[in-house]
């Protein structure tokens, strides 16, 4: 990739709603079309539906007949979508967003910049 590319930041945030906690990150991914994209919460939730309670696969199986369609249509529309299932105390939350991918310079056999060295690595306490 030379130029910037336009396409979609995908992620899946899980959220204990008994805490009040924020949500926590648990995957990415970076999808370069509209299928793609909803194509990843798909597949998710086809593997995690099996394991759901009731009310939590009737959501899933929603979104994957219906919800799919409403989704790809604002995704192709440049909108940012929201994907989320409750299954007992536990919320996941898949979010699309559109985004412009930068390229990268490539580094390899190139001395990095001063500053580089300055940062250092935050550990969570």
């Amino acid at each position: 990739m030379d130029k910037p590319q336009r396409g979609y930041w995908c992620e899946c945030r899980t959220q204990d709603l008994t805490t009040g906690a924020m949500p926590a990150l648990h995957a990415s991914f970076d999808a370069y079309s509209a299928p793609q994209a909803d194509r990843w919460v798909a597949v998710a939730l086809h593997t995690i539906s099996p394991a759901l309670d009731p009310d939590a696969s009737e959501e899933v199986w929603a979104w994957l007949y219906d919800g799919r369609i409403a989704t790809r249509k604002a995704l192709l529309r440049a909108e940012p979508c929201t994907v989320s299932v409750t299954q007992a105390s536990t919320r996941i939350t898949w979010t699309i967003r559109p985004v412009v991918f930068l390229p990268l310079a490539h580094r390899q056999c190139i001395e990095l910049p001063a500053c580089a060295h300055d940062f250092k690595l935050q550990t969570p306490d």
